[in-house]
């Protein structure tokens, strides 16, 4: 690994191109935290493609894109003379430094849970009127509930055991299909929000992350699917042309091929 000095040194590299891209290039020129937002959600994503695909070398590519995009809000911010990439680094240095008391103070933790408590607890300290506020409004769903429920059950608003939980799955799947037996649309969705609501609460209390399981049956169902395409392009058929039998045949090739 490079020593601390390689690694300033990079990064002192990055802030010079970044200076020269900003003076230099007309794209880099007309760029806006507005303009740049969209872009920085998408890059995210692919950062989080590589890192469910173990590809590291991908992941390090992604990686320096993400420090980009930091780089370049951190330089459109030093324009604006309201922060720049020294006032950024302290930021964060500070808030580390201020949530972990245990490491940097006087405070004894056991375990995991007492410093997501703790974290929690300081925030709420710092002003924050709802230890939810750290919810970003604009995250997908499925992730916005297993953040969500992370956040109340660091100030102790939680469920003592899994089986409590998955007693709570049932409960809910149970009313979804009476409100599907009744035909009602508005209360259905309202029933099966709740049970990937709980669904999403029971994977929590096993350590599964419910966005990269559902990404892995993602990833796992289109494999198969194309592996159906190629079967039936091998044989000059169309898949509108096949029955459900003659599909499932090669689904179940698939399978077997681990796709």
């Amino acid at each position: 690994m490079n020593s601390r000095e390689t690694q300033l040194k990079a990064f002192d590299r990055l802030l010079t191109i970044m200076d020269e891209l900003r003076e230099q290039c007309p794209w880099d020129k007309k760029q806006t935290m507005e303009t740049l937002r969209h872009l920085t959600i998408e890059e995210t994503y692919e950062l989080g493609d590589a890192i469910l695909d173990n590809d590291l070398n991908e992941v390090k590519k992604e990686l320096g894109d993400v420090l980009l995009h930091i780089v370049f809000y951190s330089k459109i911010g030093s324009e604006t003379k309201d922060f720049d990439i020294a006032d950024v680094c302290n930021s964060i240095c500070d808030k580390l430094i201020h949530r972990h008391p245990h490491i940097y103070g006087d405070v004894k933790v056991e375990n995991e849970e007492d410093v997501k408590r703790n974290w929690e607890n300081l925030k709420l300290k710092e002003g924050k009127k709802s230890v939810l506020e750290g919810v970003p409004k604009s995250l997908p769903a499925l992730v916005k509930a297993n953040r969500i429920q992370d956040k109340v059950a660091g100030v102790g608003f939680d469920w003592e055991k899994p089986e409590q939980v998955w007693e709570k799955v049932e409960e809910e799947l149970a009313e979804f299909k009476v409100e599907v037996n009744s035909g009602n649309k508005d209360a259905m969705e309202s029933e099966f929000g709740d049970v990937l609501f709980s669904m999403v609460n029971y994977a929590r209390f096993l350590k599964i992350n419910p966005e990269n399981a559902l990404e892995r049956t993602n990833k796992k169902f289109s494999g198969r699917f194309k592996y159906l395409e190629e079967k039936a392009k091998a044989l000059n058929k169309s898949l509108k042309d096949m029955t459900l039998a003659e599909m499932d045949v090669f689904w179940q090739e698939a399978k077997l091929n681990n796709y």
